[in-house]
């Protein structure tokens, strides 16, 4: 009896216990919080290499170029290296008649990219353009089942878009 209640009285461990009891949820916060950021980064350089290559169809260098889809691919993954790889990447641009008409396209079907709804329209000069890059990020699912995933294949589907008016070159 007297060796019980000498246990209950030593406080030795108590910090090293609570730490134990603390740790695992700390540290699946921070990997959520870790997770998220370097998904939110992602979506801005994608956003950035998107911008910078769809100013070669504003300015109307593509069209005289006569840039296919995968040269403008590889345009928009020079600008994103060494962040997104080429092989997640789809490229859709179409022309409108005015900004008001702008409807962005959701590519999805299924739970996967359904590429042959994309298009690839530079339009010409005093054209409306919509520029979108679409980047299938793998999600790695971390514990308490925290999971950015919107696609099958445990992927997010990251969007980038450019609207403009092709100057009159």
């Amino acid at each position: 009896m007297r060796f019980l209640s000498s246990l209950r009285a030593d406080r030795r461990g108590a910090a090293t216990l609570e730490f134990a009891m603390v740790a695992a949820p700390f540290l699946a916060l921070l990997l959520a919080i870790l997770e998220t950021g370097v998904y939110f980064f992602s979506d801005e350089v994608l956003q950035r290499a998107t911008a910078q290559a769809a100013r070669a169809i504003m300015t109307g260098q593509a069209q005289a170029q006569g840039m296919t889809t995968a040269q403008f691919q590889q345009s928009v993954c020079s600008n994103a290296a060494p962040m997104l790889s080429c092989a997640n990447m789809f490229i859709n641009a179409q022309t409108f008649h005015s900004f008001g008409g702008v409807t962005p396209l959701n590519p999805l079907k299924n739970g996967s990219v359904n590429t042959a709804a994309l298009n690839y329209q530079m339009g010409g000069p005093g054209d409306i353009v919509m520029v979108q890059v679409f980047y299938q990020w793998p999600v790695v699912s971390g514990p308490l089942n925290f999971n950015l995933a919107n696609m099958s294949g445990n992927s997010n589907l990251l969007v980038a878009t450019a609207v403009f008016r092709n100057e009159p070159y």
